[in-house]
């Protein structure tokens, strides 16, 4: 699982890592910020003795991924690589989309966009945007305190606040995020590593940037663009929890309203914002129980 691959989607050279036979169903899996594909360690044997072909890339910009030559971070070019992802790994209309944080988003636009490409969709940690950017103005002081680093990353200083003390900030985030969860420090040294370059590191934050300004947002993904707030067709799972430092689970009252019909909504536990990785076991089975893998 750990030897890195490269394929070619999107115009852009993207790292994975996966797991399970390259003839079965795709289960592609999209990691979030600050974080890497590595993310993924538990949950891709499970999908791949599940029998998916459970792949799981380095997002655009994030090392060693290449840095895209347009230079697009928006939500819609995200979700754009999903797709293209799709067709380049050899995908069918069995594929499966699974996203957390930054990769949920990209969830929701893929599916919502291209539709005949899932068969399902689980997202983790960032609900439906359309609900969330609805009622940002909505959000009580403390989801603000939280949401401190978007604010951040919209200035000029972004980039140097992130760098100073070999990357300081990124620990910050983990342990404010996922409050139980204590060995994030293997998870934290791959993302130091795959942002170190300055051009990788401003890729990143891009995201954030180009979220609230669309003068960043290329013409051609457009529609893709346009299918990140809609709601889309494929059923989705989606799991957030109660411990979240990142996004209140008090936020994600609508998310069920946002979401499309037959999808569920589900509150793990005591689980903080990289529940993936603090509780492996019971979210692989939430995750392999909606995607039909087990009884």
């Amino acid at each position: 699982m750990t030897q890195l691959k490269y394929v070619n989607a999107n115009e852009l050279e993207f790292a994975y890592v996966e797991a399970g036979p390259a003839d079965a169903p795709l289960a592609l899996c999209l990691h979030g910020f600050p974080d890497t594909a590595h993310t993924w360690r538990h949950l891709l044997p499970a999908l791949g003795d599940a029998g998916y072909h459970a792949v799981a890339p380095f997002l655009r910009g994030y090392a060693p991924t290449g840095i895209p030559a347009d230079g697009a971070y928006q939500a819609g070019a995200l979700a754009s690589d999903a797709n293209a992802l799709h067709d380049a790994l050899g995908g069918d209309g069995d594929a499966v989309l699974i996203g957390h944080d930054w990769g949920a988003i990209a969830a929701y636009g893929a599916t919502a966009h291209a539709p005949e490409r899932w068969r399902r969709a689980v997202t983790m940690a960032v609900p439906p945007l359309g609900g969330v950017l609805a009622d940002f103005f909505d959000y009580d002081y403390d989801q603000f305190k939280r949401s401190f680093y978007i604010f951040l990353f919209q200035t000029p200083l972004a980039e140097a606040g992130v760098a100073a003390h070999d990357m300081a900030l990124i620990d910050g985030l983990w342990r404010d995020w996922s409050p139980g969860y204590h060995h994030a420090e293997q998870d934290i040294a791959h993302v130091k590593e795959s942002l170190r370059e300055p051009a990788n590191l401003e890729a990143a934050i891009g995201y954030y940037r180009a979220l609230f300004d669309p003068s960043r947002h290329l013409e051609k993904y457009a529609a893709e663009q346009e299918a990140i707030t809609r709601t889309g067709e494929r059923p989705t799972l989606y799991l957030h929890g109660t411990a979240d430092g990142c996004i209140g689970a008090d936020v994600v009252g609508s998310a069920k309203d946002n979401l499309p019909p037959g999808s569920r909504v589900e509150l793990v536990e005591g689980a903080g914002h990289f529940l993936h990785l603090e509780r492996p076991e019971a979210i692989n089975r939430e995750i392999l129980t909606w995607l039909g893998a087990v009884s």
